[in-house]
């Protein structure tokens, strides 16, 4: 199993108050002596307390890593894909080296709070602690916050729940000095966290220095609804390896029916919410279950959960596919949506999701922000949120049509999608992703805008004109302009003149050919399109990207 490494964090954090009082008594006290206490590794005889509460550092977590570095699960899937936790794999006070995974047990007391992944899947209550006027950066033989002191100031006291999502194993003094520490995602600091009733949205990054927090494992929130089940990519019908989120309170085991008795079913590695299971019959392709929590007790009053290996995966899975399932569970549905959003149902009482969301196109760009806007989904019930992606990673929430995406490279490309849920969470299939592309890092704005206007239509056909202008401060050198068909198939393009043009009936991209590619600022050029299928009565959303 592959252990996390640092660049894929930014690491950030929080001392507990019982250090200075460790540092009073201790007369030989080192460098590696400066991190927190250890406490009695949470293992399998002595679960973590749901009312214990923990005082420890935290730190910023940009992703979760890769399914085998955490819990097992996709990013994607998670129950709450950007609003999530990591808890330290190991407790290694001073020692970055020892790296085994999961920890054996006789190295028991090496073991750190992500407890070889059972603590997975399970939710923690978060309130920030004071700040750090000094240098608080993490090295592993050096204190916390050197050169200045703990301070209260307006964020401490601000809450959030969050999800244990991933174990955080690096060889810094916040995965391995501080037994409490915890990786905060980077979207929960910024706009999640709540005080008096009001989120709390500038406290990251100027004002957080890696703080002091508590928590305490609790029950998710005003859980409702049933488990979610998905099969790992790679799981054959033999040997399926399955995963189970939108759960209550963690999971630390499986069992399946094997046609005669119930087994244990094998945790893979320490992912906590993946495990191997088999048929129910020698060579069958069905499949039976049961789930226990993180207090052992099997989940729902021993529901037992079945379902047949979906046609997709006949010959082995390609990717993670999520699984319908019948239950004798009277509070499911039997479909096992694919993830639950934070303080809410897992599956709610009906199975209908939104339509996708249209024409999502990029309003603005500057250096380090993306603007988006898309037309709003339709549900039988309503619609809760939009989910927005980016490069394919969950990135934020959004309650209306509109989204900035901020903290961003300049001059880098980028995609993005967007996905409605409805209250029960059931969700739609993502949009056809846009490209974006922040403006340089050096201050000077290059952006560009596309419109069109339909020239001529008739029964079957159109012909469009696209006017590509320059909005920005300075020249451009070339553009690409993409738009997304408010039909999917309604229109075939034919004839093209003035740009490279691809168009599959859903997404269209046309490039400039060269000699009409440099504009100056509030120049413009256009291009055009003979095509069949009626002319959209709405404009497709265009956005425009400047070379």
């Amino acid at each position: 199993m592959t252990t996390p490494r640092t660049t894929r964090r930014q690491l950030l954090t929080v001392l507990p108050a019982v250090l200075a009082l460790l540092a009073a008594l201790c007369s030989s006290v080192t460098a590696a002596a400066s991190a927190p206490a250890t406490a009695a590794p949470v293992s399998a005889a002595a679960p973590a307390s749901v009312t214990d509460t923990h005082t420890g550092y935290a730190t910023a977590l940009d992703s979760p890593g890769t399914p085998q570095e955490g819990c097992g699960v996709p990013q994607a899937y998670l129950d709450a894909p950007s609003l999530f936790v990591s808890l330290n794999v190991f407790d290694t006070p001073g020692d970055g080296t020892y790296d085994t995974r999961p920890v054996p047990e006789q190295d028991a007391d090496r073991t750190g709070a992500y407890d070889n992944g059972r603590n997975c899947g399970r939710w923690v209550r978060v309130t920030i602690g004071d700040y750090c006027t000094g240098t608080n950066d993490g090295d592993l033989s050096l204190p916390f916050c050197r050169d200045g002191s703990w301070a209260a100031d307006d964020y401490s006291g601000a809450t959030a729940d969050l999800l244990v999502a991933a174990g955080c194993a690096d060889a810094t003094a916040w995965c391995r000095n501080d037994r409490n520490h915890l990786g905060l995602s980077t979207a929960a600091l910024r706009d999640w966290f709540v005080k008096g009733g009001t989120r709390v949205t500038d406290m990251y990054p100027d004002h957080w220095n890696n703080r002091r927090i508590s928590w305490s494992f609790e029950p998710r929130p005003s859980y409702t609804g049933d488990i979610s089940i998905g099969l790992l990519a790679g799981s054959a019908p033999e040997r399926p390896r399955i995963t189970v989120t939108a759960l209550r309170n963690g999971i630390h085991g499986v069992d399946y029916f094997d046609g005669r008795t119930w087994q244990p079913a094998e945790r893979q590695a320490d992912m906590g919410q993946a495990f191997a299971i088999a048929p129910t019959a020698l060579h069958g392709t069905d499949y039976r279950i049961r789930v226990r929590d993180a207090d052992d007790q099997l989940v729902n009053g021993g529901a037992e959960y079945s379902f047949p290996m979906p046609d997709a995966c006949a010959n082995g899975c390609h990717d993670y596919t999520q699984v319908s399932y019948e239950t004798d569970h009277a509070g499911a549905i039997g479909t096992g949506s694919v993830e639950g959003g934070v303080g809410g149902a897992t599956t709610g009482g009906e199975a209908t999701p939104p339509t996708v969301p249209g024409q999502l196109g990029v309003t603005g760009t500057t250096a380090t922000t993306v603007s988006l806007s898309w037309n709003a989904s339709s549900d039988n019930t309503a619609v809760s949120r939009y989910l927005v992606y980016r490069d394919g990673q969950p990135v934020g929430a959004a309650t209306g049509t509109t989204w900035t995406d901020t903290g961003l490279a300049p001059g880098t490309d980028y995609s993005y999608t967007v996905q409605a849920e409805d209250p029960s969470h059931n969700r739609s299939n993502r949009t056809a992703s846009v490209p974006a592309t922040t403006a340089a890092a050096d201050g000077t704005t290059r952006a560009c805008t596309a419109t069109w206007h339909v020239e001529s239509r008739w029964t079957g056909g159109f012909v469009a004109t696209v006017t590509v202008a320059d909005s920005g401060a300075t020249a451009i050198g070339g553009w690409k302009v993409h738009w997304i068909w408010p039909r999917a198939g309604a229109v075939t393009t034919g004839e093209h003149w003035n740009a490279d043009l691809t168009d599959d009936g859903t997404t269209a991209t046309a490039t400039d050919l060269g000699f009409n590619g440099a504009l100056v600022p509030s120049g413009a050029t256009t291009f055009g399109i003979w095509a069949t299928g009626y002319a959209p009565t709405v404009p497709p959303a265009f956005s425009c990207t400047p070379a």
